[in-house]
């Protein structure tokens, strides 16, 4: 379903590619660990991506960042309370000032429901639902849409765990299973995620956005998370505060492929690049004059 009703307004996934922005209140995330930290610079930060064309913000209090070479030891987990505290004042600020659907990053059922009840009305699990068990029935109590994602182990051990046999069958397994698991908890809108980034070696990142439309079979909107992350750090030689370039060629391509969300932190160069993605994709034809591939 393309369909989505959000925060009281109604989106057409299928119409063109959205924009979820990613506002990061911790202090070790790999891109921009520790700017936002202060519930006062996250609500600058927030409304700012919204003037640039964020269709949605997504809000998370605990770094997911690997373990290996780019990142060091890789992300420390955070306790209930101290996720909880980071998050829910940034979201509750954010309702206050805007409209626009609001997104809360855990895998902390806990967490998930503080921020439901202070104004997220999506959860974006990067477990998808199999870290903590009550995640699935709190979404659906609160009535709330989720984003599911693919990992393999945790921060620390994701990054040990590359090895596919079947690269786009595992995943679409995994994430078939995910989407099932949220349909009987009665969840109605369900987006799901190949994790970019997430257990994957850089051929295995190219890849999939290169085919992200192979998971459109699955039958649910494709998100794509590859802001500033590793592999284009590998492919270019360059570090973190230099992968804007990157990111947009990254983020074309899926647009180009058949994504529904891409998820950045550098939403105003991006939503302008995928305006024009958008309006190519809608423009290919096959030698028939038949289109080449339908948004929907």
């Amino acid at each position: 379903m393309l369909t989505w009703d959000l925060h009281g307004r109604r989106y057409d996934l299928g119409e063109r590619t959205h924009i979820m922005g990613v506002l990061n209140v911790t202090p070790d995330s790999f891109s921009d660990g520790g700017r936002f930290l202060a519930p006062d610079d996250a609500l600058r930060q927030g409304l700012a991506m919204v003037r640039d064309g964020a269709d949605m913000l997504d809000i998370g209090g605990e770094s997911t960042r690997p373990r290996g070479r780019s990142y060091g030891e890789g992300a420390v987990p955070v306790s209930v309370e101290e996720e909880t505290d980071r998050v829910v004042p940034v979201i509750e600020r954010l309702r206050q000032e805007t409209d626009v659907p609001l997104s809360i990053d855990t895998t902390k059922s806990a967490v998930a429901e503080a921020a439901l009840k202070a104004g997220a009305c999506i959860v974006n699990d990067v477990s998808g639902l199999r870290v903590d068990g009550r995640m699935a029935q709190v979404a659906a109590a609160a009535g709330a849409s989720v984003i599911l994602m693919h990992t393999s182990g945790s921060p620390r051990t994701m990054q040990s765990k590359t090895a596919y046999a079947d690269l786009f069958g595992e995943i679409s397994d995994y994430l078939r299973a995910a989407g099932d698991l949220a349909a009987r908890a009665g969840i109605r809108q369900i987006m799901v995620d190949p994790g970019i980034g997430f257990g994957k070696t850089v051929t295995d990142n190219l890849r999939l956005i290169a085919e992200i439309g192979r998971f459109r079979d699955l039958g649910y909107p494709v998100l794509v998370g590859p802001s500033r992350k590793a592999f284009i750090g590998e492919v270019t030689g360059l570090p973190v505060g230099e992968r804007l370039e990157g990111t947009i060629a990254a983020v074309v391509a899926a647009v180009l492929g058949g994504a529904h969300v891409v998820r950045v932190h550098d939403v105003l160069p991006v939503a302008r690049a995928a305006r024009v993605a958008d309006a190519l994709a809608h423009a290919a034809t096959r030698p028939d004059n038949t289109p080449l591939q339908q948004r929907s």
